[in-house]
């Protein structure tokens, strides 16, 4: 007995180092070669530590670049993403999770069905609506006569601003809180937004977090839509600005493993510090 539970331990410990190895390589492979000369990444060799520390490859991606520009506009359309997907997911979520009203089922399964459409089918009417926005970007009242919101900000956070997951996600937190603390609140003549937010809000500081650090994560490393209704290049992310270095059949590996580096390291960085909330969050809402 004692044989068989060691060797599971093992066959365990073993399973773990293997998938960990699977995704740190990688990471440090990356890092490694930010810091080689030109020479050494086209040799083709397989040494993880650089014979030549250099930092050119990091000087070469600010001096191609408008590379801190790039940094701006992810880390505001990240966190605008953020703000509006807490506010109106959990706002959403709490009707869902708390409320009683009619339709609600249906709703619901709408907003599920949704999950399942894959984005790209949904990009060229969002791209049409966006660029018919009427009164904005040099159009008229008809939606005609300019770019609409293409090439601004809005272009990223209205599609984007209470997506499907973030009112699942919240839904599944706020239904498992007792329903008696709205209930008092509302014998008490509190309107039903200031339940939500003095009461339930508050409460849900675990799921919001776990949220959050998604919602970033997602919106830092956005490509492909950022790619289509931001090509003017003052209003490029950094995830597009990065695609610059592979250009026809070559690719400039040393500025593109550096600036990877410095567009991992602000995810890497929230994800350390908020990562007991974000399991917490993950356990809270029930997901497994």
């Amino acid at each position: 007995m004692a044989k068989t539970k060691h060797m599971r331990t093992f066959i365990w410990y073993c399973l773990v180092i293997l998938i960990s190895l699977t995704t740190v390589l990688p990471f440090l492979w990356t890092l490694s070669t930010s810091f080689k000369s030109d020479s050494e990444i086209l040799s083709g060799s397989m040494q993880l530590i650089p014979s030549h520390f250099t930092w050119d490859h990091y000087k070469e991606v600010f001096e191609t670049m408008p590379f801190l520009n790039y940094l701006k506009n992810s880390l505001i359309l990240a966190l605008g993403g953020v703000a509006t997907n807490l506010f109106f997911g959990s706002l959403a979520g709490y009707s869902f999770g708390q409320l009683k009203f009619k339709g609600k089922k249906p709703i619901f399964l709408v907003f599920l069905a949704s999950m399942m459409v894959p984005s790209i089918v949904t990009m060229i009417p969002t791209f049409i609506v966006l660029r018919g926005f009427p009164l904005a970007g040099g159009n008229d009242l008809t939606g005609t006569g300019g770019l609409g919101l293409i090439n601004s900000y809005w272009a990223i956070l209205l599609p984007g601003a209470a997506g499907a997951f973030s009112i699942f996600f919240m839904k599944q937190f706020f239904e498992q809180l007792p329903k008696e603390l709205g209930e008092s609140a509302r014998i008490d003549g509190a309107s039903e937004f200031k339940i939500f937010w003095n009461v339930y809000f508050p409460l849900a500081k675990p799921a919001l977090t776990t949220l959050g650090i998604m919602t970033f994560q997602a919106g830092w490393n956005a490509f492909m839509w950022p790619m289509i209704v931001l090509n003017a290049d003052e209003m490029k992310t950094v995830q597009v600005g990065l695609a610059a270095f592979q250009y026809n059949y070559n690719t400039n590996y040393g500025p593109l493993m550096a600036g990877t580096i410095l567009a991992t390291l602000p995810v890497l960085v929230l994800f350390i510090f908020a990562q007991r909330n974000y399991v917490q969050g993950m356990a809270d809402a029930g997901i497994k």
